[in-house]
Formats: C-alpha cells, sequence, structure tokens
C-alpha cells in the first residue's frame, strides 16, 4: 500500500516505477484534468516551472466543457494516473489541427532548411499539463512514451509542438522539448487573447 502523505518526490518515484499508467481520458475524468489545468493554468505565469497560456479558473463552465469535447473528440488525449490523475495530454492529429488553425502551416516561417515533406503525416502536442509541483519528475515523458507507441503503429511519423517564447518565455516547456530530442523546425506570431504571442515549431519524428 502507497502511503498517500509521503512527500511528493518519493511519492512520484514510487509511482512513476511501479504504479503510474497512461490511458486515453475519457467524460468522467474532465473534473480531475479541469483541477490540474487550473494548477498551472493560472493568471501568474511562471517561466520556470511551465504554465498553459489560459487562465483555467476565469470561466469554469467554458473550460470544462472545450477539455470535454476535446475528451470525446481527439483520439490522443492522454491521462497519467495511479490513486487520481497527476497530468494529461492533448494531441490533435493533421486534420484535426487544421480544422481549427486552418492557416496554421502557411503562418509559420519555416527553417530554409526544414524538410516540408514532414507536413503529409503529423499530429501536434497541443498541451501538456503535469500537476503543479510534480513537474521534472517524469511524468510528461511517461505520456509521450504511450503517444508514440500509438503513433508508430497508426504510421504517423511526425510530431510537432509549439512553445511560446513571447510575451513570456515557458523556459520548462523549452527544456521538455530539449529532453525529447525536438529540433527546431520554425517560428510564427499568433493573437490571441488580445495578446500578441511568439511560438517557436519543434519537430521530432517518430521512431
Amino acid at each position: 500500500m502507497v502511503v498517500v502523505n509521503k512527500t511528493s518526490v518519493e511519492l512520484n518515484n514510487f509511482i512513476l516505477k511501479k504504479l503510474l499508467r497512461v490511458r486515453k481520458a475519457k467524460p468522467s475524468d474532465l473534473n480531475e484534468i479541469y483541477a490540474i489545468a487550473c494548477s498551472v493554468g493560472t493568471s501568474e505565469k511562471i517561466s520556470e516551472q511551465g504554465f498553459l497560456v489560459d487562465d483555467y479558473r476565469s470561466n469554469p463552465k467554458f473550460y470544462k466543457k472545450k477539455l470535454l469535447k476535446g475528451i470525446m473528440s481527439l483520439e490522443h488525449f492522454y491521462v497519467a494516473e495511479y490513486d487520481k490523475i497527476y497530468g494529461f495530454m492533448i494531441t490533435y492529429t493533421k486534420e484535426q489541427w487544421l480544422a481549427d488553425n486552418p492557416d496554421w502551416i502557411t503562418d509559420v516561417y519555416w527553417k530554409p532548411d526544414f524538410d516540408k515533406s514532414k507536413l503529409d503525416n503529423f499530429v501536434v502536442v497541443d498541451k501538456t499539463a503535469i500537476k503543479a509541483g510534480l513537474t521534472g519528475q517524469g511524468i510528461g515523458s511517461l505520456i509521450y512514451t504511450r503517444l508514440l507507441a500509438d503513433l508508430k503503429n497508426e504510421g504517423i511519423e511526425n510530431i510537432f509542438a509549439e512553445t511560446i517564447i513571447s510575451p513570456q518565455p515557458n523556459f520548462a516547456s523549452l527544456q521538455f522539448r530539449k529532453k525529447q530530442k525536438y529540433s527546431l523546425a520554425g517560428m510564427r506570431y499568433e493573437h490571441y487573447n488580445d495578446k500578441l504571442y511568439t511560438d517557436l515549431i519543434y519537430h521530432k519524428k517518430v521512431e
């Protein structure tokens, strides 16, 4: 039996080695997923700890509806759980991503040496969120392992992900891209909630 009042590091190390499992999200996970989003998606953005852009506490009804839509419609919406959910990942297929972002490919300033044939078959990792205080413990990597296995089985060869560098850089996300051996593919500007953001576009080949 796990003693749940251990320090977060002790508890997390045990979970990672023995008990944490990754599965596809289901509607009954909504409240726990929303709670994790709230823990890292607040009005205060801390570059070193990583963050989600939105302030999820600002409009619970709106964000829960949005998350539930993703759970119901996305093939690659994962959670990592043991006694509760500790993290989640939202990933879009090419068709799903371009349905919501139709000009994405042309809006990106691709590096001159980037092979655009990689845009024929891809997914976009939109959000990876780990419960506040447990980042850097390997939970995100565990979810990625499941994603890569599924994509390989489905014949999808390329993953893209965006990381914000302005108006506030997400250093934790940048470090995760490095850890997962992504390569810089380009950048783009986007207007969102009356702000101009600068996003770095990273690419990873499914192997």
